[in-house]
């Protein structure tokens, strides 16, 4: 902590947010935030950026695809142990960002669960928001796109029976509206993960005490995330069907692991939501990690809580998947 008393990231991550310069959130063009986005992906995804976004495992391949749907087609990348084996378990996992990002970025973390599980992990290259693509849309690609992989489980060499969804930020946010849409369609997963969530986009979204007290935290700001709401849900459009805090009925639900770093403004959307599944009767744990920022599982080279997180994810995952049926789950929190 500061003198003030406000808990600080690692050192690394301050020194970044110095060194980097975003835009006035608040006046920038389409034009603007496409350029933007354009710079922080080629960046994302460069070599020397790896020091910081962490190495892929060696022991899992990575490659692109194209999944074909009725009315577009999207990429994915798609991590599989090196070690070829049939009928794995499904990991569906959605990149966060909002209106940047790749699936590229997570490399680190998705090649890792492939390998140490194992299991056959898909990644969303889903359409990122921007004037005139609402977060309906990045949902609709990560569902559709997991339907279709569950449809097809023999081509991509998955069990369909062992299936789970891992996301961060807005990609948590679609992987829990994921997890509701499965409940209502039949889909059975065995457990959801989500990794500091964004829960709520309605007129709510900011009267939360951790947006207040971390409101310009070094990985992500309030005036990032006004901008991240005006494009998720459009003025005149209704926020709700894409809020997960706003679904009444949240029995049900596959298990949850629900991992908040501390220094976030989002940090009380997932204690919150946390709570929400719990008093709703579903499994739920909610692992705290102290000192970490916003989307510090995708830099391992800054923040070392990533590591514990991710082994906490494996172990988590590991527990559901691997079994031929799910076991009995007890609810708790934990704090790191």
């Amino acid at each position: 902590m500061n003198d003030a008393g406000i808990e600080q990231p690692p050192l690394g991550i301050r020194l970044l947010h110095v060194l980097q310069k975003d835009p006035d959130w608040s006046t920038i063009t389409t034009e603007e935030l496409i350029a933007f986005r354009d710079k922080a992906n080629r960046k994302a995804g460069s070599r020397l950026l790896r020091v910081v976004t962490g190495f892929p495992d060696r022991r899992a391949t990575i490659r692109w695809q194209e999944v074909t749907l009725a009315d577009r087609v999207l990429r994915v990348r798609v991590y599989r142990p090196s070690a070829g084996r049939a009928a794995l378990p499904l990991v569906l996992h959605v990149h966060g960002g909002g209106f940047i990002g790749t699936a590229a970025q997570c490399d680190w973390g998705s090649s890792r669960l492939a390998a140490r599980l194992p299991a056959v992990v898909v990644s969303v290259e889903h359409r990122l928001l921007a004037p005139g693509t609402a977060l309906s849309e990045a949902f609709a690609d990560g569902w559709d796109v997991l339907q279709d992989v569950v449809q097809h489980a023999a081509e991509w060499g998955v069990d369909p029976a062992r299936v789970a969804v891992i996301g961060e930020s807005t990609g948590a946010l679609i992987a829990a509206l994921s997890a509701i849409r499965a409940k209502a369609t039949g889909l059975t997963l065995r457990a959801q993960v989500l990794i500091n969530p964004v829960a709520d986009l309605t007129e709510t979204m900011f009267d939360y005490p951790s947006m207040s007290e971390h409101a310009n935290s070094a990985m992500l700001t309030v005036s990032k995330l006004r901008l991240f709401q005006r494009l998720a849900a459009p003025p005149g459009t209704d926020p709700r069907p894409v809020s997960p805090l706003s679904v009444a009925d949240l029995s049900g639900l596959a298990p949850a692991l629900v991992a908040v770093p501390t220094v976030d403004p989002v940090a009380d959307h997932g204690r919150r939501y946390a709570e929400r599944l719990r008093e709703s009767g579903t499994p739920t744990t909610l692992t705290e990690y102290a000192r970490a920022p916003h989307a510090f599982i995708a830099l391992p080279g800054l923040v070392p809580q990533a590591r514990t997180a991710r082994a906490d994810i494996a172990e988590f995952l590991r527990g559901r998947l691997t079994e031929s049926q799910s076991p009995a789950i007890s609810t708790k929190a934990q704090t790191r």
